[in-house]
């Protein structure tokens, strides 16, 4: 397998300290493209993908938006199908400078790709090795932990501040020779931001050498600022995007990575293959209906509200949150909790190792959270 590798990419892996044996682990990862080598089938049902879920079930564990794309882009998606023979390439430049015009970077600055997880992991097999490590928040997003430990690097985890922010002096600090600092803001799971002039403070106190990567999946539901601005200051970051969540595109894949041309031609590398023309023009399409973020926030706020009112009144601990999904305290093992609201019809998301009493819970309708608030009565009384 490792012939898909260029003499070239072979040489430059061997020269960041990876062996021989690593070349077959990143031919893997360039082949797999959903199905990356590195969830294996424990890991995946650790994850958010459930068999079998009854027609009538609320699904809330995935951090999906139920409410799918808008209905222009889901004409524009639609109206492009019959053209899906062809490559259509243009939709990917089309909707990367769209991005980039709204973003305030040059058009280089802006790569797409299939939904953000791609990026990051090939930002992870750029940027990491035997000798510069991975560093990220605990609990944070795990998609990137688990990339860097397959092809060797090492993971350095950081706890949350006692704000559930990301304590950017510890993770600067974590490692000197970090390749990769991963900051996703706002935070998977706990959906609680890290503050702009902590992404500051941490882009200029970084160790040198290293990159900051930025995941911004969730940014839409906050009031955060973009820091899209630093990457038109040409400073060392990558900030990722996706249009999996308020854009509610998880299935139709579009993302992509904003950064410095030189720091995305490193990635760039690790990449191969047509982009799917749904999702490019269902994400050009949305970017440019300017109203969809806000009121898509104001809703899915007014039910995360709700159900905060909920929570409270019924004495459940929980992390407030500043995305569409928080952190329930079950006050016992949250996979106990998990399959008890499963008998219930009602599917909630996954606990972390540092914080194992706590369930994951996405923002879903108004219907499915009332739901989800009858089951957790029931299931917590």
């Amino acid at each position: 397998m490792t012939n898909l590798l260029s003499g070239e990419e072979q040489k430059q892996i061997l020269n960041r300290g990876f062996s021989r044996r690593s070349l077959g682990k990143f031919a893997s990862i360039l082949t797999a493209g959903a199905a990356l080598p590195f969830y294996n089938e424990s890991a995946m049902a650790q994850l958010s993908m459930v068999k079998d879920i009854p027609a009538d079930a609320v699904k809330i564990n995935a951090n999906e938006n139920p409410l799918g794309p808008c209905p222009e882009a889901a004409d524009a998606i639609h109206s492009i199908v019959q053209k899906g023979g062809r490559y259509l390439y243009d939709e990917t430049f089309n909707f990367a400078g769209t991005l980039a015009g709204i973003e305030g970077v040059k058009p280089n600055y802006v790569i797409p790709y299939a939904g953000s997880s791609d990026p990051l992991h090939r930002a992870v097999l750029a940027y990491t090795s035997p000798t510069k490590s991975f560093v990220v928040a605990d609990p944070g997003y795990e998609a990137g932990g688990r990339a860097a430990e397959y092809v060797g690097a090492k993971v350095v985890k950081v706890p949350l501040t006692k704000s559930f922010a990301h304590d950017v002096r510890a993770m600067a600090e974590a490692d000197p020779n970090a390749g990769v600092i991963y900051v996703c803001n706002p935070n998977n799971p706990t959906g609680t931001l890290t503050s702009r002039a902590d992404i500051e403070w941490i882009l200029a106190n970084k160790p040198k050498g290293s990159v900051l990567l930025l995941d911004e999946a969730y940014l839409h539901f906050s009031d955060a600022t973009p820091c899209s601005d630093m990457v038109a200051a040409d400073k060392e970051l990558i900030i990722l995007r996706t249009f999996s969540k308020l854009f509610g595109m998880a299935g139709l894949r579009a993302g992509a990575a904003i950064g410095r041309p030189d720091l995305l031609a490193k990635m760039q590398m690790y990449s191969a293959g047509a982009l799917p023309v749904t999702g490019m023009v269902g994400a050009k399409v949305s970017l440019q209906q300017k109203s969809l973020v806000a009121s898509r926030k104001k809703a899915m706020r007014a039910i995360r509200a709700d159900t905060f009112d909920f929570l409270a009144k019924n004495n459940i601990e929980f992390i407030p949150s500043d995305s569409n999904c928080f952190m329930l305290n079950a006050k016992r093992s949250a996979h106990e909790f998990i399959g008890a609201m499963a008998k219930e019809k009602v599917y909630v998301g996954r606990s972390w190792p540092s914080m194992p009493t706590y369930s994951r819970i996405t923002v879903g309708t108004a219907d499915e959270m009332a739901k989800f608030q009858a089951a957790a009565k029931k299931v917590l009384a």
